[in-house]
C-alpha cells in the first residue's frame, strides 16, 4: 500500500502518504492504522520514524491512538474542539488552572465508572502504562507520554465514547501540563504514587477508593502546576 522511503526527514513522508491515503478515500473514518512494527516494515524505515508520524498526525486531528486499540482515521471533528482549547490556554497559569477545574470535575467519576467496567485488557493497558513510568523518571517524553496513555486508558475504561472524546480533545494540553509539572523537584514521583493508587483502587473494583484517589492526585496536580516554571 505504501511506498518505501529512502530519504530524510522520513516522517514527513509518512505523513504525506497517509494524507494522501484519506484525501482520497483509501483511509476512511473509523478505519485502523496496523501496527507500529508493521508500519515500520511496509515504509522501510524505523519504529521512532513511524511513531514521530503518528504523533504528527494526531497533532493534525487526522487520527487518534487509543491505549490497548490501536491508531484509528478520525472525522476531525475532535480537531477543531482542541483548536479552540489550545487558544484558550494562551492565557498561561489561568488556562492551567481551568484546565484542573475540568479535570476535577470529570475525571474522578471517570475513574470510579472504570473500577466497575474495566476489563482485563484495559487493566492491561493501565499497568503497562504505570510500569512505563516506573522506568521513565529520567526521561520526561516517556514519562509524559505513558502519563497521558494511563488517564486515556481510565477514560476508555469507563466505557463511554462521549467521555473518552472529552478527554482525547484535552491530550494536547495535558501534555503541556505535564511537561511543567516534570520539572517541579519530586513532580514525577508524587504523580507516580497517585497512579498507583487509582490503578490499585480500580483492581479492586473499590469506586469510593478510585474517585478518592483520582481528586488526591489532581489536587497534586495543581499544586506543582502552581509550581512548575512559566516560560
Amino acid at each position: 500500500m505504501y511506498k518505501i522511503i529512502r530519504s530524510s526527514r522520513l516522517y514527513e513522508q509518512i505523513v504525506q502518504q497517509v494524507e494522501e491515503s484519506i484525501h482520497k478515500g483509501t483511509l476512511k473514518p473509523g478505519d485502523q492504522l496496523p501496527p507500529e512494527r508493521e508500519l515500520a516494515e511496509q515504509f522501510g524505515v524505523s519504529r521512532t520514524a513511524v511513531r514521530e508520524a503518528v504523533k504528527t498526525l494526531r497533532e493534525k486531528g487526522m487520527v487518534e491512538a487509543y491505549p490497548g486499540r490501536g491508531t484509528f482515521i478520525t472525522d476531525g471533528s475532535s480537531y477543531t474542539m482542541r483548536q479552540s482549547l489550545d487558544r484558550l490556554m494562551k492565557s498561561g497559569n489561568e488556562g492551567f488552572s481551568s484546565l484542573v477545574e475540568v479535570r476535577e470535575i470529570l475525571e474522578p467519576e471517570i475513574a470510579a465508572l472504570a473500577t466497575a467496567r474495566a476489563d482485563a485488557e484495559d487493566l492491561a493497558a493501565m499497568r503497562q502504562q504505570v510500569a512505563t513510568m516506573d522506568a521513565a523518571k529520567r526521561d520526561p517524553d516517556a514519562y509524559i507520554e505513558a502519563d497521558l496513555d494511563f488517564h486515556l486508558a481510565l477514560a476508555e475504561a469507563a466505557g463511554n465514547p462521549i467521555i473518552l472524546s472529552l478527554i482525547d480533545s484535552i491530550v494536547g494540553l495535558l501534555r503541556e501540563q505535564r511537561m511543567g509539572i516534570f520539572q517541579v523537584d519530586g513532580g514525577p514521583e508524587r504523580g507516580q504514587y497517585h497512579h498507583k493508587r487509582i490503578l490499585e483502587a480500580v483492581e479492586h473494583r473499590d469506586p469510593v477508593g478510585a474517585r478518592e484517589a483520582m481528586k488526591a492526585h489532581l489536587k497534586q496536580v495543581r499544586e506543582d502546576s502552581r509550581k512548575a516554571p512559566s516560560e
